[in-house]
């Protein structure tokens, strides 16, 4: 399988690369990975998309964004890359489903993963109360009590989508003050089903067969409690998705690819837009963006090495005359 432009990673990033380049004539293939749609289409509500004046649902934007992708041509594709082999274009990529693709030029939006806790029972008790989507599983959780571990806007809005269905949402904070948005601070903090447990982390969630409790740690005191629940959501950052480019691209102390500012890469022919590039504004319009961008670009590569080659097949025979 062989195709002009190749972008892994199906988030507001690839999808918006994926729409540019199909416009101009590329034909891209989009290989979705394990999240189709990105992080964006486990999001309840997304309020600040321009265009949207009542807001729309993260899986209806990511699943408008592929289908207007499509409508020019893009093609999509339902398997992870594993390795790819950039000593030479066409840059060969191998899936994990045993094909093969060759690609003149790469556009990576492999985008970012939710930081884990990193606390005793947090990988036992995964989808067992321990969750990381509360799009996804909140159903699950009707009448239950339950923990958001964060204090930013992603736990504030994955919070305040929980308590469509909860009884209790406790948010536990390490500081004494919140860094999410304003207006989602107010409509927490007016919530009658909210309250929060300020200056503290969870130290470990506990539970047999599913989560029963967590324990609490007072980073001012050093206290600890245990506080019953049914349910963790952890919402403390994210980490890049970059483990398959380390070794072959420049990355950043936090794993971020390091792009010029123009999406290239230090591979030439290689581009990243993104969460997996920018891990400071992280907004599906940012990413957009430089999907935009980064298909431009990859399109004027395209373009400046098929000038190069007609122009050295046209200086062949002289050279040869000569």
């Amino acid at each position: 399988m062989h195709s002009k432009v190749v972008i892994i990673g199906s988030g507001p990033a690839g999808l918006t690369a994926a729409l540019y380049a199909a416009r101009a004539n590329l034909e891209p293939l989009v290989v979705r990975g394990l999240q189709p749609g990105g992080l964006i289409a486990t999001t309840a509500e997304v309020e600040n998309y321009p265009g949207f004046v009542e807001g729309i649902g993260g899986f209806e934007l990511a699943d408008n964004m592929e289908k207007q992708a499509a409508r020019f041509g893009a093609q999509f594709m339902d398997t992870l890359v594993t390795r790819i082999d950039a000593a030479q274009r066409p840059f060969v990529l191998h899936t994990d489903s045993g094909e093969l693709i060759s690609a003149e030029t790469i556009i990576i939006s492999t985008g970012a993963s939710p930081r884990k806790l990193g606390v005793p029972g947090e990988e036992r008790l995964a989808n067992r109360g321990v969750s990381y989507c509360a799009t996804c599983d909140g159903f699950f959780f009707r009448g239950k009590k339950v923990v958001v571990v964060g204090g930013g806007n992603s736990a504030l809005d994955e919070g305040l989508f929980l308590t469509r269905y909860v009884d209790e949402l406790i948010i536990v904070h390490r500081r004494d003050s919140l860094r999410a948005d304003p207006i989602l601070q107010e409509r927490a903090f007016s919530n009658e089903k909210v309250r929060f447990i300020w200056d503290s982390t969870v130290e470990a969630i506990l539970g047999d067969e599913k989560v029963s409790a967590v324990r609490i740690k007072n980073l001012k005191t050093g206290a600890t409690s245990e506080l019953a629940v049914d349910g963790v959501f952890p919402y403390i950052g994210h980490v890049p998705n970059t483990g398959l480019f380390e070794g072959l691209l420049t990355l950043d102390e936090g794993g971020y690819i390091v792009t010029d500012g123009r999406q290239r890469t230090n591979v030439p022919g290689i581009f990243a837009a993104g969460d997996v590039v920018d891990h400071i504004y992280r907004q599906a319009i940012t990413a957009a963006g430089e999907g935009c961008k980064a298909a431009m670009e990859a399109t004027w590569f395209l373009a400046e090495q098929e000038h190069a080659a007609k122009k050295a097949a046209q200086e062949a025979p002289s050279a040869a005359l000569g």
